[in-house]
C-alpha cells in the first residue's frame, strides 16, 4: 500500500495498514499509525507523530518547520491522536523550541487551507473551516467551530462549544458556550451546538443567565464574576465559565449590551 514515487526516511515508522500515495514525503523520524491515509503530493514532517485511522489529504503538509525568526533547526514536535481529516493543503507546525510540541487529539477536522502554527494544542471533536489561521500558541478546547477565513492571535483560548463566525477575528479569549463574530465580539449563547451536544433545558438556560449577567452587567468584568458567583446557580457549566474567564491572561472577548446580544 506504499505507492513507488514515496519518498520515506529509513529511520521513519509506519504501523501495519497505512497507505501512503504518490509522491509523498515522510521524514525522519516520523511515525504513521495504523489504518492511515496519506494522499499524494503530503508531507509528513520530521519528529511528527500520528496515531490510527487519521487521512491526510492531497498537498498538505503536516509537522514542518515552525514560521518563527527565533527557530534554528531544533529538535521539536508535533503529536496527532485518531480519527482526524487534513484536508488539501492544510499546514501544521511543529514546535519551534527545543523539545517543544503542537498537539492535536481526536476526531478534529481541517479543511482545505487551514493553517497550525507552532505550539498550538487542539482537543477533540473540533471543526477548522477553510482558510482559518491559528498563530502560535493558541488552544482550542473540544466541539469548538472555527468558521472560514477566521484569525486567531497567539496564545488566545478558544473554549469549548464555542462558535467564531465566518471572517471573525480575535486577540481575546472566546469563551465556552458562546458565538463570537467580527472582532472578538460575543454575540450570543451556542444554542445549536448546546443541543446538539445533550444540554437540557435546564443546564441551557443556566448557561444562557450567566452570560447575561457577565456580557449585559457594565463594563467590569471583575465586578460582573462577584456579582454572578453570589447571585447564580453555581452549576457545573457556570463553575467552568467563570473560572474559564478568571484564568483569562489576554482578556476574553466583550459583548455589545442590549442592542447587540441576545442571552435571554
Amino acid at each position: 500500500m506504499i505507492d513507488s514515487t514515496a519518498r520515506i526516511s529509513p529511520t521513519a515508522v509506519l504501523e501495519e495498514g497505512v497507505e501512503i500515495g504518490p509522491n509523498v514525503i515522510i521524514g525522519e523520524h516520523a511515525r504513521i499509525g495504523s489504518g492511515t491515509k496519506i494522499m499524494a503530493h503530503a508531507v509528513i514532517g520530521p519528529w511528527t507523530t500520528l496515531g490510527c485511522d487519521n487521512t491526510i489529504h492531497y498537498g498538505a503538509v503536516i509537522g514542518h518547520d515552525p514560521q518563527d525568526f527565533g527557530y534554528n533547526g531544533e529538535q521539536s514536535f508535533l503529536r496527532i491522536g485518531n480519527g482526524n481529516s487534513f484536508r488539501e493543503y492544510v499546514t501544521v507546525h511543529r514546535g519551534n523550541r527545543e523539545g517543544t510540541t503542537t498537539r492535536i487529539g481526536d476526531n478534529n477536522y481541517f479543511m482545505v487551507q487551514s493553517h497550525v502554527a507552532h505550539n498550538c494544542t487542539i482537543g477533540d471533536s473540533i471543526i477548522l473551516a477553510g482558510g482559518s489561521l491559528l498563530a502560535g500558541h493558541v488552544t482550542v478546547e473540544d466541539r469548538a467551530i472555527i468558521s472560514g477565513n477566521c484569525v486567531v492571535h497567539q496564545f488566545c483560548r478558544i473554549g469549548k462549544l464555542s462558535m467564531m463566525r465566518g471572517l471573525s477575528r480575535t486577540s481575546r479569549d472566546v469563551p465556552p458556550f458562546c458565538i463570537m463574530d467580527e472582532t472578538h465580539t460575543v454575540r450570543t449563547v451556542n444554542l445549536v451546538g448546546l443541543r446538539r451536544n445533550g444540554y437540557d433545558a435546564k443546564r441551557v438556560r443556566a448557561v444562557k443567565n450567566a452570560f447575561k449577567a457577565l456580557f449585559r452587567g457594565g463594563p467590569n468584568m471583575r465586578e460582573n464574576l462577584e456579582k454572578a458567583e453570589a447571585e447564580l446557580e453555581m452549576t457545573d457549566d457556570v463553575r467552568y465559565l467563570i473560572h474559564f474567564i478568571r484564568e483569562s491572561k489576554r482578556g476574553v472577548c466583550f459583548g455589545r449590551g442590549s442592542a447587540g446580544a441576545d442571552f435571554e
